[in-house]
């Protein structure tokens, strides 16, 4: 008997196999002791046996209890999920042994012992082979009829022996055909099983991964409203300072949550349907939070019905509307922008020739100059809003900030002021991850931002400082003495198309903020007491590079 896979049947699970052998050497250990017992009482009733069955049946009786509780040896759990060759013989093995010798020494005069074979050969059929089965069945046949051969030389009776013994063997074989089948059927249908939960388990851990994700707060409560599940967002919503450490345990335990709590009766009650509403959450030390309210029954799926709530934070829904907006109005602006261009160009072209007629004629040349100056205009914000239209740069390329605000103040001055800009950069080049062109539009918007709020409201400074962080970073900021702004100005100071000016644009310090955030930069606003005068800074932080820079200044057009 080797050890093979079997060929003709499924392979239990390691752990079934297990415990299907360790129910069988108990089943063997009781046969064995019930054998002993058997043989003992009829010898006690006076029944006349040989010494060599009485041991025999004890022994057997000693090997099975010993197999059963020894430890375990060879154990399937940590091997093959089939017999091995050492263990069928040490099981199935010494039963048909066993049993063909207490059959042969009891002859007619003991207790029938041919039903014992139908163990070992169930047991090999289950546990290692169809083929094993068989095996076993054509042993128990073997041994039984050498048995009746033994015990019919005393008898005389060897027809009827034979017989007997091979009725009982067409039987061992039916046994072990129709034990190995159901085994096998029973194997793939837990094979069949064992997959399905599996599946189960990876849809459960998907579905959990994707409710742990979302930005949605899901909340599951039962009509005495406790909390039987909330996911992170959930939590997050119902916290007053922070997240939830844990899901609450109903929604009763805090009195901040009395109007959600509310509306979930009334959902039980049936008087609330499936539209989003606002609940607000009434906290004792931050502002009260809106909670845009989405209800979802779960009936018949358990024991109880259960109520699926659905949380979203109302002031980020807003937010995501108004930026959603914003995005459509920027694809809008790009598409007209890109309309306008060649008019644009037109009428320059043709205001240029108009001036010229009108050459000495100092009306004509004050309404042509009016002309030009609001195509330069409008030619101004064309290029803002295609500058933001246009694609961001795969990998960012590597030039030295230095350089390019060193050429950028140049420039500025020349036109501007030549005393008002005082510049305070490192004296050696620093590489950072951005487009020269982009960062020169960069500054030359907040040098144009802070020279129009310092010119007749005090001091007429401007000062850019530059310095490397430990972070890896370059801060560059542009400060300007001014009062700090109001509240109704900062909250919307980064926003497209809002400006405190009737000609501006309101387009400058969005161009700013979107150029920066393509490079993974950050332009803040701050206002602080510089040398105890009250001014208004903004921060440009860059990122850093490693490597030298490939755009020199002189790559900048001016």
């Amino acid at each position: 008997m080797t050890a093979r896979a079997p060929s003709d049947g499924t392979v239990p699970s390691r752990a079934g196999n297990w415990r299907l052998y360790r129910g069988f050497l108990a089943a063997r250990a009781v046969l064995g002791i019930a054998l002993a017992l058997a043989h003992f009482g009829a010898l006690v009733m006076g029944n006349a046996l040989a010494p060599a069955l009485m041991g025999l049946s004890t022994l057997y009786a000693a090997w099975a209890l010993a197999h059963a509780v020894m430890p375990r040896w060879g154990d399937l759990e940590h091997t093959e999920q089939r017999l091995s060759t050492w263990q069928w013989w040490s099981s199935a093995g010494v039963d048909l042994l066993a049993f063909s010798l207490l059959q042969a020494l009891g002859g007619g005069g003991g207790p029938p012992v041919g039903a014992l074979f139908v163990l070992p050969v169930m047991m090999s059929a289950v546990l290692v082979s169809r083929r094993a089965g068989l095996a076993a069945a054509a042993a128990a046949t073997l041994g039984s009829l050498a048995a009746s051969l033994w015990a019919s030389l005393s008898a005389g009776d060897l027809g009827s022996s034979a017989t007997q013994a091979g009725l009982a063997g067409i039987g061992y074989f039916v046994i072990a055909l129709l034990v190995s089948e159901l085994a096998s059927r029973l194997a793939r249908e837990q094979q069949a099983a064992r997959g399905s939960m599996a599946l189960a388990r990876q849809q459960a851990a998907l579905n959990q991964l994707v409710i742990d994700e979302m930005q949605e707060g899901v909340l599951v409560v039962d009509q005495q409203l406790g909390v039987r599940a909330a996911n992170p967002s959930a939590r997050v919503l119902l916290g007053e300072q922070g997240p939830l450490s844990a899901v609450p345990a109903s929604l009763l335990d805090n009195s901040a949550w009395n109007g959600l709590a509310a509306e979930i009766r009334l959902a039980w009650q049936g008087l609330a349907n499936e539209k989003p509403r606002d609940v607000v959450l009434a906290f004792a030390r931050t502002p009260a939070r809106t909670l845009r309210l989405r209800l979802r029954w779960m009936r018949g799926s358990g024991p109880e019905d259960l109520l699926v709530l659905l949380l979203e934070d109302r002031a980020k829904l807003l937010a995501r509307a108004r930026q959603e907006k914003l995005a459509a109005m920027g694809r809008m602006s790009a598409s007209i922008a890109h309309e306008i261009r060649n008019p644009l160009a037109a009428i320059s072209q043709a205001n240029a020739l108009l001036g010229e007629d009108l050459f000495g004629d100092a009306s004509g040349e004050r309404l042509v100059g009016l002309v030009a100056s609001n195509v330069h205009r409008l030619q101004r914000i064309v290029d803002e809003v295609m500058v933001l239209a246009g694609p961001a740069d795969a990998a960012p390329p590597v030039m030295d900030a230095v350089a390019v605000l060193r050429e950028v103040v140049d420039d500025w001055t020349r036109t501007q002021c030549t005393s008002c800009l005082r510049l305070e950069l490192p004296p050696g080049p620093l590489p950072v991850l951005f487009e020269p062109d982009h960062l020169r539009r960069v500054f030359v918007n907040l040098l144009d931002n802070g020279w129009r709020h310092v010119q007749g409201s005090g001091p007429q400074w401007l000062r850019l400082v530059a310095t490397a962080n430990a972070n890896g970073q370059l801060l560059c900021e542009l400060i300007n003495p001014s009062e700090p702004l109001s509240a109704s100005v900062e909250q919307h100071l980064f926003e497209p198309f809002y400006s405190t000016r009737s000609r501006g644009s309101g387009l400058g310090l969005y161009i700013c903020r979107e150029l920066c955030e393509r490079y993974g930069a950050r332009i803040d606003y701050q206002a602080r007491p510089v040398d105890g005068t009250p001014c208004v800074v903004f921060a440009v932080t860059l990122r850093r590079a490693m490597n030298p820079p490939v755009h020199a200044a002189s790559d900048i057009s001016p």
